[in-house]
């Protein structure tokens, strides 16, 4: 199920994720939760008979942009994984920045919690705890929000929320279908807002934000590896060695250069219009590029390669005397 969670989101990393919000009828209790009782390790938020309701609308989409990096996924869908037995869902916290028109979610990890009919247990201390450290390794990432397996939001997500909302300003809820139960992984971000008539009837509303997919250069390569692996029976496929990426790397760039060229050879003899914008990007890689001869271009490289075969040629050494070291030692 992992593997099939992760391959969907590589899938749709290309693409934007679809924003319109869930219509929920289903009713729920935001004003009248009681206090955090509670038990243990865990604080338990008890469900009592109240009068509120929780609206999702199909609406236009507002506010700042949900930026999601690939690890985040594959982080909710080991959880997922890994869940207790008889969960149906699990929960966790999203780390990331914010800054005036995104939200960047970078990092996240699972919550223990426990969910009845008319009753959700989590484990705050815990919680607490792993943000602690986390702040130790990467003091940058704060509280965003949190995040839920399922393709709905519950009646449980309204308390859920309401503890996080004490956590940081404004918190983003990221629902993530693990289950592909509508055939894909459909990932989706809310914000609350309250409404209704104060003293009476109250309510709260998640409204949808707009969900990108980004990554880092070192995430890439994962996110490659997981593409090549669809085209495989086995849905597995192996490591490959660094002179191999640079084969395949050359031969992408030796693809592109051949449609630039095929393209400035169609603008020069008139069978396709020119593009100032396209223009513009040419020019400007031609003068990234370096004035050197050939003959210097070949001296540096090889100059470059001799160095990582050395540094390879140390590490494999190192490497084989430490297990040697080992094997001598239990003698």
């Amino acid at each position: 199920m992992i593997c099939a969670a992760l391959m969907e989101a590589v899938r749709c990393w290309s693409l934007r994720a679809e924003e319109d919000a869930v219509i929920s009828p289903a009713p729920v209790n935001p004003a009248s939760v009681s206090l955090p009782q509670h038990r243990g390790t865990a604080a338990a938020y008890q469900l009592t008979a109240g009068v509120g309701r929780a609206f999702f609308f199909k609406m236009s989409v507002f506010g700042p942009v949900v930026k999601i990096h690939p690890v985040v996924l594959a982080s909710i869908c080991d959880s997922y994984e890994r869940r207790n037995e008889g969960a149906s869902r699990v929960i966790g916290t999203i780390l990331g920045t914010i800054d005036k028109h995104s939200i960047e979610v970078t990092n996240c990890f699972s919550v223990p919690h426990n969910e009845s009919e008319d009753e959700v247990a989590v484990d705050m201390e815990f919680a607490k705890n792993m943000y602690e450290l986390h702040k130790r390794v990467s003091p940058t990432e704060v509280i965003i929000g949190w995040y839920a397996t399922g393709f709905d939001i519950t009646e449980h997500s309204v308390l859920i929320h309401e503890y996080y909302s004490r956590e940081a300003t404004n918190p983003i809820h990221l629902t993530v279908d693990t289950a592909l139960q509508s055939g894909k992984m459909n990932i989706r971000a809310y914000v609350s807002a309250q409404m209704g008539v104060p003293g009476k009837t109250v309510g709260v509303m998640f409204t949808p934000l707009s969900v990108k997919y980004i990554y880092y250069d070192t995430e890439r390569i994962g996110v490659d590896l997981l593409q090549r692996t669809r085209v495989t029976p086995s849905r597995t496929k192996g490591l490959t060695s660094d002179l191999s990426q640079v084969g395949s790397a050359a031969s992408r760039i030796q693809d592109m250069l051949t449609t630039v060229l095929a393209y400035i050879e169609d603008v020069l003899s008139g069978k396709v219009t020119a593009d100032n914008s396209v223009g513009r990007f040419l020019m400007d890689l031609v003068n990234k590029v370096p004035t050197i001869t050939a003959e210097d271009f070949e001296n540096m490289l090889n100059s470059n390669i001799n160095d990582l075969l050395m540094v390879t040629y140390l590490s494999n050494l190192t490497q084989a005397q430490i297990a040697l070291n080992e094997k001598l030692v239990l003698l």
